[in-house]
């Protein structure tokens, strides 16, 4: 998460820049069912990426956004637990988790590491936030027989588009680098004090806010600068007319701080004209993080998703 200035435009800087709340039980979801168990995939290795699994059933794949934690996803994934075998990712360098690559390249690699994973599942869902969700339009293209379903939850095909229809991956990349180089730039706490500025945009529910500042806070600058060039110069809309995956794109709209409705209506319309079939879902009073400020509701579609 990265507080920094695109044409000062917020709405913008909230969306493209996706970071994590983890939820603590007592103050988002009501903890009072049995708790689903937990156990790491110990038969999948990677430096790109980690796993809890919970729950028996059909495989959903959960994967977090931006500077996330697979706690993002706590509350919804034990729900899910109770019919579904949940996988719940941890990305590296997010969050505390380790990172090895230094520069290196982000969403590609993740991307090809998710594929490997998703083949060892029967066909799973996959539902990804933000950067997530990008990832999960990006391995539908790709192995699309890997994949039964995608929900991008608050998710581009390109996230650079919010400068407007004309924008292109290449236009996008001197503010790429800007960001990236922010990120690297800054001091301990001027980036503590951009991301406590940039969490008010990304979410409604107050209380949840400093703990994602925390997840931000722990993960690798490198990994953060490298995956934020990637995503706003990745333009997936071209192979969008080619897909059969059944995708739904659920998306938040505020009108007290947040993405207006038309302007998300229009925005996201747009972005996702090409992809045949694709279920566009508006959720009301929220911003980035529709898992914290509407988790019934989303709970919800992610229900009738599966179903």
């Amino acid at each position: 998460m990265l507080h920094h200035r695109l044409n000062g435009r917020s709405t913008l800087r909230a969306l493209l820049l996706a970071s994590v709340v983890a939820l603590a039980a007592g103050n988002i979801v009501s903890t009072a069912h049995a708790e689903p168990a937990r156990i790491e995939a110990p038969a999948f290795a990677s430096d790109r990426l980690s796993v809890e699994v919970m729950g028996a059933g059909p495989d959903v794949v959960l994967i977090p956004g931006f500077a996330s934690s697979r706690e993002v996803w706590r509350p919804l994934a034990e729900r899910l637990a109770a019919t579904h075998r949940v996988h719940l990712v941890q990305l590296a360098g997010f969050a505390g988790e380790p990172w090895t690559h230094g520069d290196g390249a982000f969403v590609q690699p993740a991307v090809d590491e998710l594929a490997r994973y998703a083949a060892t599942l029967n066909r799973p869902a996959v539902i990804g936030h933000s950067m997530g969700g990008l990832a999960g339009l990006m391995l539908a293209q790709q192995r699309p027989e890997a994949v039964e379903r995608v929900m991008s939850v608050d998710s581009l095909p390109f996230f650079s588009a919010m400068f407007g229809p004309a924008a292109t991956a290449e236009g996008a990349r001197p503010f790429a680098d800007q960001a990236a180089a922010a990120i690297l730039g800054a001091d301990a706490a001027s980036f503590l004090r951009q991301q406590e500025q940039t969490a008010v945009g990304m979410m409604k529910t107050e209380g949840a806010r400093a703990v994602m500042v925390e997840w931000s806070m722990a993960s690798d600058r490198h990994a953060m600068a490298s995956a934020i060039r990637e995503v706003m110069t990745t333009d997936v809309r071209p192979g969008l007319a080619a897909m059969t995956t059944p995708v739904w794109a659920v998306y938040a709209a505020d009108a007290e701080g947040g993405a207006p409705a038309a302007m998300a209506d229009g925005l996201w319309g747009r972005e996702y004209a090409a992809l045949p079939g694709v279920k566009l879902v508006r959720v009301d009073d929220a911003r980035h993080f529709i898992m914290v400020d509407q988790q019934e509701r989303l709970g919800v579609l992610m229900d009738e998703f599966l179903r």
